[in-house]
């Protein structure tokens, strides 16, 4: 369960409406399609016109809220034209990861390209910070950034110190994709780096792809020797897997099997930026302060 102390405290870390020093409307009309670089932009204090995949943010951003005046446009992979023609943007949001819409974008606004998730960009968590900046330098808006990223420092600081002096253990963060595969988290992701943040190991030590997760057969879980690590998985986890799990001779064999080795994490944003991390610190120092 949420706490309300991490809930405050999240909520505080991640406010995405600062006081606002200009209007609105002194800020170009912005259409994002990415969630991370959507929910910097609101903690900025401005709102996008319109988000791709906006029906599915309460499930995996969460935090901060979407204003109800932002219009979804569809999917990533098929985003709805007319209704971004209909937007007017001045400027849209993109990633390396959708670099095949460019030439269909191009001829609609000015399109900011920035890159989180690529190969040879290190870190993510690293990555995020300087996309924040870039963003804000667009938009003449370097102090709300500071005061942003100064705020989620702080919050990673206030996790690290929650947790220091305790006998925290190793941790393994999967999403089960079925009873016998899962993605696991490790460097150079966001989980991995929001791990080292806040003072948390990481039981999975082998190298993953560049957006800081692999895909590994349930038995692959063998290779992590910490018999005291614990394994956190995220919702939504498949109804089949851990009664499935619980008959498997193998599964036994693991250290996870033990009472109290594992434990479920409402869904976070794997793949997002600074605000993401912040709001999976809260969950998972929650967890592990309580146990």
């Amino acid at each position: 369960m949420i706490s309300r102390r991490s809930l405050i405290s999240c909520a505080l870390a991640t406010a995405c409406a600062p006081p606002a020093l200009f209007a609105q409307s002194v800020f170009p009309r912005i259409v994002s399609l990415d969630y991370g670089l959507a929910s910097t932009l609101l903690s900025l204090g401005v709102t996008p016109v319109g988000v791709s995949d906006l029906a599915d943010w309460d499930k995996w951003v969460v935090s901060p809220e979407m204003p109800d005046s932002a219009v979804d446009i569809g999917s990533a992979y098929e985003i709805s034209f007319e209704a971004l023609v209909q937007l007017k943007p001045d400027l849209i949001l993109t990633t390396p990861y959708l670099d095949e819409l460019k030439p269909r974008l191009d001829p609609i606004a000015e399109v900011l390209r920035l890159e989180i998730y690529a190969p040879d960009m290190g870190p993510v968590l690293t990555a995020a910070v300087a996309a924040t900046r870039k963003l804000a330098d667009r938009l003449g808006l370097q102090r709300q950034a500071e005061d942003f990223l100064a705020r989620s420092d702080a919050f990673f600081d206030q996790c690290r110190s929650r947790l220091a002096g305790k006998d925290i253990p190793a941790v393994a963060l999967v999403n089960f994709m079925d009873a016998r595969h899962a993605r696991i988290y490790s460097s150079p992701g966001l989980y991995h780096n929001t791990l080292e943040r806040i003072g948390v190991r990481n039981a999975w030590t082998r190298q993953s792809n560049y957006w800081g997760f692999e895909t590994i057969g349930i038995e692959d879980l063998s290779a992590i020797e910490d018999r005291d690590a614990r394994l956190i998985a995220f919702e939504p986890v498949p109804a089949d897997v851990l009664p499935s799990l619980h008959q498997s001779p193998l599964w036994q064999r693991l250290p996870f099997a033990q009472p109290g080795h594992i434990s479920i994490l409402p869904s976070t944003l794997m793949f997002g930026m600074v605000n993401e991390a912040v709001r999976f610190a809260g969950l998972l120092t929650d967890l592990l302060e309580g146990a």
